[in-house]
Formats: C-alpha cells, structure tokens, sequence
C-alpha cells in the first residue's frame, strides 16, 4: 500500500462521510469501479476498431486449434449458436446473413 494525497473539495467530503465513515475505502471503491469502467470502455473501442493483424492472428490461431483439437474439443462448439459478423473496414463489425 501506499499513501496519497487527494484533494477534493469540501462538499464532496461531506457528501462521502455522510455515506462511508472510512474514506480511504470510498475512494479506493470509486476508484477500481472507475479502472473497471474505463477498462470496458478500451476493449469495446478495441472490438469496434481492431488492429488490422488481429484478424489474421484470429484466423491463424483458429486453424491452429482445430489442427490439435480432439473430436471432443470440437463437439464443445456450437456453430449454430450467435450471431455471424464480419469486420468491415470504416464500418467495424456487421451482422452477416446465414
């Protein structure tokens, strides 16, 4: 652990006593939950602008799976299951018909 000093101003001290008699674990709280958010919000710009080796990585790792995968393995996928996209350049994922 380390200590920091955070300066807020009075109102919003006020507001975290009358709610959390240990400040320390409010802003420790509000803090992961706003690292949580802000990672969400980093993976969803990512899926709706990858990197254009991801889906040659996708491919190449897909193949290589189902090279090693046993017929067991296999049975775990469900091709019927979820909704078929593809990447479309300057749109990003789009739904394809079956």
């Amino acid at each position: 652990m380390r200590r920091v000093t955070v300066t807020l101003p009075d109102e919003v001290v006020d507001e975290i006593d009358r709610h959390e008699a240990n400040r320390s674990r409010f802003v420790l709280e509000a803090t992961l939950d706003a690292l949580e958010r802000r990672r969400q919000e980093e993976l969803r710009r990512s899926l709706e602008n990858p990197h254009p080796e991801s889906e040659e990585l996708a491919r190449v790792a897909e193949s290589e799976w189902f090279s090693l995968a046993t017929d067991e393995d296999r049975a775990l996928l469900e091709p019927g299951a979820g909704t078929r996209v593809c990447w479309t350049p300057g749109t990003g994922w789009v739904e394809v018909d079956r």
